[in-house]
């Protein structure tokens, strides 16, 4: 299914989808893990610090890991997210190793990580839904984070597909038609 676009953009960004309901039987190979993560190592950032950390999962490969990282979600996105088979944690380093100030780009910068990671997981039929809502302070506990190192977002990754075990608010908000603001409304000054 791909969206509808007011102007032509590539289908790579017409097919991408945050979905609730994930396949739970369809695991993901470490060989598309490995792409995925190598897409967001090249994304820019400033000075090149390149300040985003990740945690990945594979349920298949770490159960307990994987456990770990589930228990550091919000409850609101345990029900949903328990069936994704992979789980990933993004981190950013909140200071620049070349002189080290804080770098106030950080979170910008594990966005556009994540979301070459999210355009890389399109062209190969993966979906990745990403989330606010995590425990920052139990991912600390959890996982010892280094000096410098905070929790931010999260991702679940997987195929899109069927879910019978899905709670129904889930599915519901996955057939609701995707809309988004028109351009008028985001290009607040412009010459286009």
């Amino acid at each position: 299914m791909h969206n509808a676009t007011d102007h032509p953009v590539h289908d790579v960004f017409r097919a991408r989808r945050s979905p609730y309901e994930i396949d739970p039987n369809r695991t993901v190979s470490s060989d598309d893990l490995h792409c995925l993560f190598e897409a967001a190592r090249w994304s820019m950032s400033a000075f090149n610090a390149q300040p985003w950390r990740y945690i990945v999962a594979n349920r298949a490969e770490d159960s307990a890991l994987w456990e770990s990282v589930l228990a550091t979600l919000v409850e609101g996105n345990q029900p949903w997210a328990q069936y994704a088979p992979v789980l990933a944690l993004g981190l950013t380093v909140t200071h620049y190793t070349h002189n080290g100030k804080e770098n106030g780009t950080a979170q910008h910068d594990l966005g556009a990580a994540s979301a070459f990671l999210t355009m890389e997981a399109t062209t190969r039929g993966l979906v990745v839904h990403q989330m606010a809502g995590i425990v920052p302070e139990k991912i600390k506990q959890t996982f010892d984070l280094p000096e410098h190192v905070e929790p931010f977002t999260a991702l679940a990754i997987g195929y899109a597909g069927v879910n019978p075990d899905l709670p129904d608010a889930y599915r519901e908000r996955d057939q609701k038609e995707r809309q988004r603001l028109p351009l008028s409304e985001i290009l607040l000054h412009s010459s286009l």
